[in-house]
């Protein structure tokens, strides 16, 4: 690139002085001619701030009044931000010298791409996945998210096996590239999500737009996992029901809505049985929360719902997920059928030309 575009990085943080300790230096080590670095601090009492001004002075800390999570955490930055492209990180990533160079380069070949995320590997193990993204993401037809590398508890061993560069569902937030452009268009984090699940409402509205998604396996990052809430966290388990919910509920056509939801819930009431079975009964509490919190939430998004012909792309993944995994024991990502994917771009196009034909995308073969 002769003349690299400014990229503004944004790192949200609550009391994680260790983390930033840890990570911190790594993403101030990045090899880029044009980065700004921004510190979202959430009203930390822990002196991470004051860490970080110390250290690395030419980090700009925004400081916010109080704990605004990460949704509205990196909202509230952004305004500071001067970059072209901004870049969502979580604190807990630890970042190669090169790794934001080929995020930027996929961005700048092709001006509909809007997202993109880094290979995602964990910190401790770094030739395996890691949980929040591995190497790009995808929705089944009833809204589950899985990604390249990891479904449900399965976590493969990164040989290689997915470092093809290609459009996704959605990219994780725990290390985006967002074009600023893009999302002064389609707006930013929903913050009535308040975190979790934020980052694939955020892709899908960025299909919707006619924007791209795209995982850059050639870019790495490690993810140490856990910093916000850890697997398995009853909280954690509510934030990812409640806000699949209302993902689907704000991004489905009405039509498709209503027929999805008897078999979200059958499912979702399977998992709470499976959780008040194993002993967990905390996270049968949990979903249960997240349900009667969905229904309160779900009149907010009215406006938001999109047009009864509009199905644009995500899910791209005909199978149902849970069935894969669970009772046929398909465990990486690499044993779904490939029959049962659909081009992203390729469902958007088919969709367009139905609705110009005037056939309802729901009805159509």
């Amino acid at each position: 690139m002769d003349s690299p575009p400014r990229v503004s990085i944004i790192i949200v943080s609550w009391n994680a002085l260790p983390l930033l300790k840890q990570c911190m230096p790594s993403v101030v080590a990045t090899d880029y001619p044009d980065l700004e670095i921004i510190l979202a601090d959430n009203a930390s009492t822990d002196g991470s701030a004051e860490w970080v001004e110390a250290t690395f002075p030419d980090v700009k800390i925004v400081r916010h009044p109080e704990n605004w999570l990460f949704c509205r955490g990196n909202n509230a930055a952004v305004p500071h931000a001067t970059g072209d492209y901004i870049v969502l990180l979580n604190n807990d990533i630890e970042t190669p010298p090169a790794w934001l160079r080929p995020l930027v380069a996929a961005m700048e070949a092709a001006p509909d791409v809007a997202a993109v995320q880094p290979k995602l590997l964990q910190y401790d193990q770094r030739d395996h996945f890691e949980y929040a993204g591995a190497a790009g993401g995808f929705l089944d037809r009833y809204g589950y998210p899985f990604t390249r590398g990891r479904v449900f508890f399965t976590l493969e061993k990164d040989e290689g096996q997915y470092d093809e560069a290609r459009d996704v569902d959605w990219a994780t937030g725990a290390a985006l590239l967002l074009r600023r452009a893009a999302l002064d268009e389609v707006g930013l984090l929903d913050e009535r999500f308040e975190m979790h699940m934020e980052e694939i409402d955020l892709c899908w509205r960025l299909w919707r737009h006619g924007y791209r998604v795209r995982v850059e396996p050639t870019s790495r990052v490690y993810h140490i996992g856990g910093g916000s809430l850890a697997q398995g966290s009853p909280r954690k388990v509510y934030y990812n029901f409640r806000n699949s919910l209302l993902m689907l509920y704000k991004n489905l056509p009405p039509a498709r809505w209503r027929l999805l939801f008897p078999v979200r819930l059958l499912l979702d009431t399977v998992a709470m049985l499976r959780a008040l079975i194993s002993g967990r009964p905390r996270e049968t509490a949990a979903i249960l929360r997240a349900y009667r919190d969905a229904r309160r939430l779900r009149r907010t998004y009215t406006a938001d719902r999109p047009a009864a012909s509009e199905t644009k792309a995500p899910p791209s993944y005909r199978g149902t997920i849970v069935v894969d995994y669970f009772l046929r024991g398909r465990r990486r990502f690499s044993e779904l059928p490939e029959g049962r994917f659909e081009s992203i771009a390729a469902k958007s196009r088919r969709d367009d030309l139905f609705v110009e034909r005037g056939i309802s995308p729901q009805k159509a073969p």
